[in-house]
């Protein structure tokens, strides 16, 4: 595929973050070009120009939404007591992002893209989406320590999903906060 002519152009970036808002509103599972062009003032034409094609916007639309993503995990590595040995702390801020209700069209984003990464066996721009967001995640959570991030990993993902099929956020986060509880004794817990 070229490279699109309207690349790293203003009006790219403005109708990115335009489609962006727009696919956390509506998903990208029925994406049509006419629609979102509708929606955010432009023309299927513009699209296709600035972005090479459907793929293309759908490629930089999963890259503007792990944006959002990494800019979180930035947070929480750069929290007070978050350091790569308490990753119990790292988990919490994760799930404090999560759990926001701002977020739910993200994550219902991230849910659908991760989906269309696994039925596609990665390809098109799906390609790779579903085991970088693994990796992402995983470095976040445990660096140096793979079974402990995956097993917080799993507790987030399943948590996540909870959250999004009822709505139940403090029932949810509760049993989240239950859990990263039981991982790590309180301090002075076993200490000679």
């Amino acid at each position: 595929m070229t490279t699109p002519e309207g690349e790293g152009s203003a009006r790219r970036a403005e109708l990115l973050e335009l489609a962006y808002r727009y696919v956390l509103e509506h998903g990208v599972g029925e994406l049509s070009l006419r629609p979102l062009a509708a929606a955010i003032s432009s023309s299927p034409r513009v699209l296709l120009y600035l972005f090479g094609s459907k793929d293309g916007l759908l490629a930089a639309l999963l890259e503007r939404a792990r944006a959002d993503e990494l800019a979180a995990w930035a947070g929480a590595v750069a929290a007070p007591g978050a350091g790569p040995s308490d990753p119990v702390r790292r988990a919490q801020i994760v799930w404090e992002w999560l759990a926001s209700p701002e977020r739910r069209g993200l994550l219902r984003l991230w849910l659908e893209c991760y989906s269309h990464s696994l039925a596609d066996n990665g390809t098109g721009p799906w390609a790779g989406f579903a085991r970088q967001t693994v990796t992402d995640w995983l470095d976040l959570l445990s660096p140096g320590r793979p079974e402990d991030a995956t097993l917080l990993l799993a507790v987030l993902r399943g948590a996540m999903l909870d959250l999004l099929a009822t709505g139940d956020a403090p029932r949810v986060s509760a049993a989240v906060e239950r859990y990263l509880a039981s991982v790590v004794p309180p301090p002075g817990v076993g200490e000679a």
